[in-house]
């Protein structure tokens, strides 16, 4: 069926221009939902965990981001799995992991945990620190948000535009978890959910922000990040291979992305923040995954329509992503 011919109806993006964004916070994003969460009915797509003998018996080394003795968790299969284990392993409420970092104990945005770990990688939990509120003034369409989420049900801020309206209000810093707007809890939906509902609060009026910012260390009190530069692309770490963890079925290690896989998930989660507001490698990932052996842009579209409906991603957006995935192949970066 050609391209925008009996397709849904194109929905508008949900924000613009710096706005638009799903993680390599999307962690685990494979299709909408957060991993095992209880976002947009996600609870009943995924498979049940496997069996522990089925589970990859590897070993990774962890510590809380703002200071602890060293942890070994292994035995998870997703997300969900490992903020889980993270948490018994330092005798913490699951709840109190917020996302966790690769190789850094710093909010570093471009080196958040997503859907793959490195063999090699050290992984940092940021938990849960001081909790705010805050009065905004929506002067501006945009608010100069980059939204992305953890996988398993809280949606944070992944960057800051220079100059935005959210800039110019220094208690807000690259990631706070976004718990709640004008008093509506977030808990448990996606970074797109989170951006839909930012864009759509009506301009010149005042809103309500309750945050949660990570816990810090004594290095990092006086830091306000503004996030990662767009198209930093992926970290994975060191390793050789990676583990990469998924929302339906066991996690499985694969090699590392080869040089065209990787420069199109770069350029395709730039596209991402372009129409969304919202960055997500493993988003990305997919769709590069649905499109590299297509022959045409209708049919990336048939597939997107049929594995992530529920972004209904405008028509010229999939053109768009398969002008890059085509020119990936071709080695025009």
């Amino acid at each position: 069926m050609p391209l925008g011919l009996g397709r849904r109806k194109k929905a508008p993006p949900l924000v613009e221009n710096e706005e638009a964004e799903p993680s390599r916070s999307g962690l685990g994003v494979g299709e909408p939902g957060p991993l095992g969460g209880s976002g947009a009915g996600e609870s009943q797509m995924g498979l049940p965990p496997p069996p522990a003998a089925l589970r990859p018996r590897l070993v990774f080394h962890t510590q809380l981001a703002h200071g602890s003795p060293t942890g070994r968790i292994e035995g998870f299969t997703n997300v969900k799995e490992l903020y889980g284990k993270i948490a018994e392993a330092f005798r913490l409420p699951a709840a109190e992991v917020m996302f966790c970092t690769l190789n850094t104990h710093k909010v570093d945005m471009d080196k958040l945990l997503g859907g793959q770990i490195g063999l090699e990688d050290f992984i940092f939990a940021h938990v849960k620190g001081q909790r705010k509120e805050v009065e905004v003034f929506k002067s501006e369409d945009a608010l100069g948000l980059t939204i992305t989420d953890n996988g398993a049900g809280y949606a944070f801020i992944k960057r800051i535009k220079e100059g935005s309206v959210i800039d110019h209000i220094q208690l807000i810093s690259v990631g706070d978890m976004i718990e709640a707007i004008n008093g509506q809890s977030l808990l448990g939906c996606r970074h797109y959910e989170v951006a839909r509902l930012l864009k759509e609060l009506p301009r010149g009026r005042t809103f309500t922000l309750k945050l949660t910012e990570p816990r810090k260390a004594f290095d990092m009190i006086s830091q306000r990040s503004a996030g990662g530069h767009p198209g930093s692309g992926p970290q994975l770490g060191t390793g050789r291979g990676t583990l990469r963890l998924r929302s339906r079925g066991p996690a499985t290690v694969e090699d590392l992305p080869s040089a065209f896989e990787e420069k199109a998930i770069e350029k395709v989660d730039d596209l991402l923040e372009s129409y969304m507001g919202i960055r997500d490698t493993e988003l990305a990932a997919t769709m590069v995954e649905l499109g590299k052996d297509k022959k045409n842009p209708d049919e990336l579209a048939e597939a997107l329509d049929e594995r992530l409906g529920d972004f209904a991603f405008p028509d010229e957006f999939v053109f768009d992503v398969w002008g890059a995935i085509g020119d990936a192949k071709v080695g025009r970066y």
